[in-house]
């Protein structure tokens, strides 16, 4: 053991994903949980930096750390499995960062720290969100999450029927 500072690495998922139109269109997606009703399922995040984060009937729960509407939304993410009262993985923290370029708008989506053991896992849930999220973005239809979810499972090598094997 030593005073000295230990120097380490976190896992992080990080997604870049162009989208039509401007910031506005994509920021009404992410922070409206109406417009993704397959994804965020029964939920809602509260618009303003402290304010609650329960998504997916409470299976997700956090706190806005950044609110700033068409540029940034950030929030801790805990994941609780059903009659948890605490936790049982560590707090992380999801970015979703939005820039303008030309007539669209970059999302990025940065998800750390991640355990290991669920990075892939994690890459698949994410892809997914962000493919829902860009049909919502261009006005088209969005296909249920289990569509999206086969297809990115594969993506990433993943088998969902025992997705940490």
């Amino acid at each position: 053991m030593s005073d000295d500072a230990q120097f380490t690495h976190a896992q992080m998922v990080r997604f870049d994903r162009v989208q039509s139109g401007p910031p506005e269109r994509t920021w009404a997606v992410l922070a409206d949980t109406s417009s993704l009703p397959g994804w965020y399922g029964v939920g809602h995040i509260e618009p303003r930096a402290g304010g609650t984060v329960e998504l997916m009937g409470g299976h997700i729960k956090g706190v806005v750390t950044q609110w700033r509407p068409a540029e940034r939304l950030a929030y801790t993410w805990n994941v609780f499995n059903p009659g948890d009262a605490v936790s049982p993985y560590p707090e992380s923290y999801v970015t979703f960062t939005l820039t303008a370029v030309g007539d669209g708008t970059v999302l990025t989506l940065e998800h750390l720290p991640v355990l290991e053991q669920f990075a892939r896992l994690n890459a698949v849930g994410w892809h997914t969100y962000l493919d829902m999220v860009t049909a919502a973005v261009r006005g088209g239809p969005v296909e249920g999450r289990d569509i999206y979810m086969k297809a990115n499972a594969k993506r990433y090598n993943v088998d969902l029927a025992n997705p940490l094997g």
